[in-house]
Parts: C-alpha cells; structure tokens; sequence
C-alpha cells in the first residue's frame, strides 16, 4: 500500500501544489495527516478545501492548531475526510489508529490510561500505523539542540503495540527525519509529504 503522508503544513498552498503534484505522480491508496493544517483554526476551510481537492480519503488527527472538536466536525460535514483522533481505521491489510493534539508535553496520562485497551483492540495479523502529532520521545524526530522533548506515552505504546509505522510531526526542525525503534519505523514526513509504501 501507498500511503501519502504530510504534517504541519499550516494552511500553506506551495506545500498543498507540492502534495497533489504527488498525488497525481505515485497514486496513493490513502492520505494521512499529523495534525496542525491550519494556523491556530485560522485558514482551516481553506485547509479543508485543498485537501478535499486530493479526491483520496485523507485520515487526519488535530495538531496543537486545531481541536479534536474542530477535527470531528469537519469529518461529519466530508466523508472523504476521516477523524483518527482516538480511532482506528481499516483498509486492506493495514490497520491506523491515531491521537492527536498535544505536541509540548513528556506525558499523556489520558492517553497512558487507555493503552491496555488499545492493545486489546488492534486486529492480529494485520500492519499498524500509528499517527500522533507529538514526536516519539528520545529518537532522532524530537531531538532539538538543548535535549529531547518528545512524548513518552506515545513512545511506550510503540514499545508495546510494535506498529510497522508510526508518523509524527510538530517539530519542524526535524522535517523528514526518520528513526527505527524495535523493528517500527519512525518518521516525520514533513508539510510537503512523503510517499510511503508498506
């Protein structure tokens, strides 16, 4: 499967140009998106509208610039736009779970809370992607000059749940960097995308 994957691209169109361009070139099963496509809610229906231009179903999770609100209204008005927020979402042999928001914090006791659960729930057999905005914390996607600041909530259910795949982004610093811990790949595609084929 090909999967397109962008984060963080704040509502900015050279970046939307550069995602449909790759669209049209490598044909992608599936669209998924990190988080943060508008600039704190401003330019979200703009936002909205370019990536109902992608005419692929696009899984999309809130970054720290929109609200899981936000993200969930914008599913039920547009059925081509998939709310992954605390959800999973199946298609063909690759199962996605995504959890949004976030993105300056070391723990997400929420989120901690529902890991067990989580594990119960992920279809046997089949590959995991795993979406978060915040980056996997002590990998070479949250590292900055003064030390790690990524999320290790999010980081132990990788430990645990072993997905093939895990996107991240909110560090722009760290556009494009990739990480492999256990055998899951990590990477931060950046806000002009990345194909990816698992």
């Amino acid at each position: 499967m090909k999967i397109l994957a962008f984060t963080d691209i704040h509502a900015d169109p050279e970046a939307f140009a550069t995602l449909k361009r790759k669209i049209k070139n490598d044909h992608p099963e599936i669209v998924a998106c990190c988080g943060d496509i508008s600039n704190f809610g401003m330019d979200l229906e703009f936002a909205v509208k370019q990536i109902l231009s992608f005419k692929k179903k696009t899984l999309l999770i809130p970054g720290n610039h929109e609200t899981a609100e936000e993200v969930r209204h914008i599913s039920q008005r547009h059925k081509e736009i998939i709310n992954l927020h605390d959800s999973f979402f199946e298609i063909d042999n690759v199962v996605f779970y995504g959890y949004g928001g976030g993105g300056f914090s070391l723990h997400d006791p929420k989120f901690e809370k529902k890991i067990q659960q989580l594990l119960k729930k992920i279809p046997q057999g089949k590959k995991l992607v795993f979406l978060t905005h915040a980056p996997i914390y002590n990998t070479k996607l949250d590292k900055l000059s003064r030390g790690h600041f990524g999320n290790k909530s999010t980081r132990t259910f990788i430990e645990l749940a072993k997905p093939t795949l895990a996107l991240c982004g909110h560090f722009h610093e760290n556009e494009k960097k990739k990480d492999v811990l256990g055998n899951s790949h990590i990477l931060n595609p950046g806000c002009d995308g990345m194909i990816i084929e698992i």
